[in-house]
């Protein structure tokens, strides 16, 4: 139930493979009070007609941004607006937030990044009239899509030095498809709601996890049925790297380790991880190993940008709903030599202590909408 008196508060919701959560927020002297949360589980097909990359795409596509010899890149399957599903995803939203008694209707949502175009990009220093033009033209072979049906984005990277002089200047690029725009659009328009901003996983996990912090740091968020990994520089998430990896298969085979019904591991997975009992890796090593090998990829991708040579991450914080779980946390320390721990999307907010035992246990599986709540407060 609300946790304070009526007022005007700011509403996060994520979408995912896993379920939908939400956070509302009030803001109290410049910072975020928790109002209400919730959560519901359930399989939800977002991801479909996603193209999985390769890595040897993924290098390339890099590449191709860096040296200015884009290629067109493989398409993703359309989106549907007519799509059954969006009725019953509204329906579900509309009754999580009924039960948990949210009063904002306006919205920040998050797209899923397996549908969006995620680029850093060189381009001679330009005005700022003229900068649209610019990323656009610098773009448009790169998109999986002709760029008229493409919402592009764009963002600034400051020097890493302010006030140095430079010939160039570097571009993050954010592109989602307009199909993609209107699914959602249409799930929160049957919601009863109003949908104020559209932004990517990416930013939220940013603005929840890092902060204010400027130093070089990696993002492992572990989904239900893949692994994001997010290099952010500057307050920016400059490169991302997808896994077809998740808890899916972690709960798959935690249920043959300890030979149980697969419907008992969830409770199973938080009992272990809030009791800290100590679980072999080596079950999980199908699913700990590519992860591993993934962040290592993703930190060398980086490292050998132009400008990024030593800009080593000085941290691995990790998310998502299997985060917790023991094995994982510990051998990403151990094989990446880098301080690795949970992020805390809490950290920021203002609320009553005795919900500490129930918030910090759904904190990696709530950092993208508490990222999308902190939106218009911080």
């Amino acid at each position: 139930m609300p946790l304070f008196g009526k007022t005007e508060s700011y509403l996060g919701v994520d979408i995912g493979a896993g379920g939908i959560k939400f956070v509302e927020f009030k803001k109290t002297k410049g910072r975020p009070q928790l109002w209400t949360y919730g959560m519901i589980h359930e399989d939800m097909d977002i991801h479909v007609g996603a193209h999985e990359k390769t890595p040897e795409e993924l290098v390339k596509q890099e590449e191709q941004a860096e040296s200015r010899e884009p290629v067109p890149a493989k398409a993703a399957g359309p989106i549907d607006i007519a799509d059954p599903r969006i009725d019953r995803y509204a329906a579900l939203l509309k009754e999580l937030l009924k039960q948990g008694r949210a009063q904002s209707k306006r919205v920040t949502a998050s797209l899923p990044v397996s549908h969006v175009f995620h680029a850093v990009v060189t381009l001679p220093k330009v005005d700022k009239k003229e900068l649209n033009h610019h990323v656009q033209a610098k773009v448009k072979k790169m998109l999986p899509r002709p760029i008229e049906e493409m919402q592009v984005v764009h963002e600034v990277i400051p020097p890493r030095t302010p006030g140095t002089e430079a010939k160039d200047m570097k571009v993050l690029v954010t592109a989602a498809p307009r199909e993609l725009v209107a699914f959602y659009t249409a799930i929160f328009q049957r919601a009863g709601l109003q949908l104020e901003e559209l932004e990517t996983e990416a930013f939220a996990l940013e603005r929840s996890l890092v902060g204010k912090d400027t130093a070089t740091v990696l993002l492992a968020d572990i989904g239900a049925e893949r692994s994001n990994f997010f290099i952010v520089d500057q307050g920016l998430p400059i490169t991302h790297r997808s896994l077809q990896i998740g808890g899916n298969q972690i709960d798959r085979l935690f249920a043959r380790y300890l030979d149980v019904d697969p419907d008992m591991v969830g409770q199973l997975k938080q009992d272990v991880s809030r009791l800290g009992q100590k679980i072999p890796v080596e079950p999980f090593m199908s699913v700990v190993e590519p992860i591993a090998k993934e962040i290592q990829y993703s930190i060398d991708l980086f490292l050998h940008q132009s400008g990024n040579e030593a800009k080593q991450p000085e941290k691995i914080i990790l998310t998502g709903g299997s985060a917790l779980f023991p094995p994982i946390l510990s051998f990403l320390q151990q094989s990446s030599g880098i301080k690795t721990f949970i992020g805390d999307p809490w950290g920021r907010v203002v609320y009553q202590d005795g919900l500490k035992p129930l918030l910090d246990p759904i904190g990696p599986r709530m950092a993208v909408a508490i990222g999308l709540a902190l939106r218009n407060i911080v």
